[in-house]
């Protein structure tokens, strides 16, 4: 007797949903990525936050709502190939973020490598990608294994999700709040020193925001407009001269 295994309805439903994302909704952000970086300003690194919420929304969308219910092998293959190019390309994205928030200044070199990887994206896929995801694979025709590597498949991800992508909704919106408050600069990092911590012992990032003038009553304005945000999101804040402390887990070092 020989059995056909046909495609369910559900999992067309979802590879057809996987497919547009793949093909229609994200190469429109690489083409704007791409006109971004061949501005070759840090001016762009809002905008570039901005393509990394819509990277991570899409990919996160994928891989928790329609990648489960695909069961074709070689389908699973096309889509951890190209499920990998955007996690790299993510890191790319988070890590020009840094080093334009930690140094105001990107060399040509680093615009140059990353405009080059948005542009191999076809042959990383087709090559590099794919055999990497094709030896992963291997391990999922045994069932065991395969649920194992799909939970940590899941897990992984769901950690990059809660320690960098929160540009698309918190961070992205103090730096929005403080500017539109009056600050000219706004700086993001991690609460370290013995005096951050006795002056808030949960602290856990630091918000400095700087004027081109000695305005201490707007300094206070922006402070106390930041502090509302922040306690409206139920974190704990402490107001400095020209910063602010908060419970909220932003920007981690690398």
């Amino acid at each position: 007797m020989l059995f056909f295994l046909h495609m369910s309805y559900i999992e067309k439903k979802y590879l057809n949903k996987i497919n547009e994302i793949f093909e229609e909704e994200l190469p429109q952000w690489e083409e704007y990525l791409l006109e971004l970086l061949n501005k070759r300003s840090i001016s762009i690194v809002d905008n570039i936050a901005k393509v990394c919420a819509d990277f991570n929304k899409n990919i996160n969308l994928i891989l928790k709502q329609y990648y489960p219910e695909i069961k074709n092998m070689d389908e699973k293959l096309n889509i951890k190939s190209t499920l990998k190019f955007y996690f790299d390309l993510i890191d790319y994205l988070v890590d020009f973020i840094r080093n334009v928030e930690d140094f105001q200044k990107i060399s040509n070199e680093y615009y140059d490598t990353l405009i080059k990887f948005v542009e191999n994206k076809k042959s990383l896929i087709s090559g590099k990608y794919r055999d990497i995801c094709r030896l992963e694979l291997t391990s999922f025709y045994d069932k065991k294994t395969r649920e194992n590597l799909e939970r940590i498949l899941a897990e992984k991800f769901e950690i990059k999700s809660r320690e960098f992508f929160t540009f698309g909704s918190l961070e992205e919106e103090i730096k929005k709040i403080t500017k539109v408050a009056g600050a000219d600069k706004v700086h993001i990092k991690l609460a370290r020193s013995s005096n951050d911590i006795s002056l808030l012992e949960s602290a856990k990032s630091r918000i400095s925001y700087f004027i081109d003038s000695d305005d201490m009553e707007k300094l206070k304005k922006i402070g106390e407009t930041l502090k509302n945000y922040l306690e409206s999101k139920g974190y704990e804040v402490k107001i400095l001269d020209n910063s602010i402390l908060t419970n909220a887990h932003l920007l981690p070092d690398k």
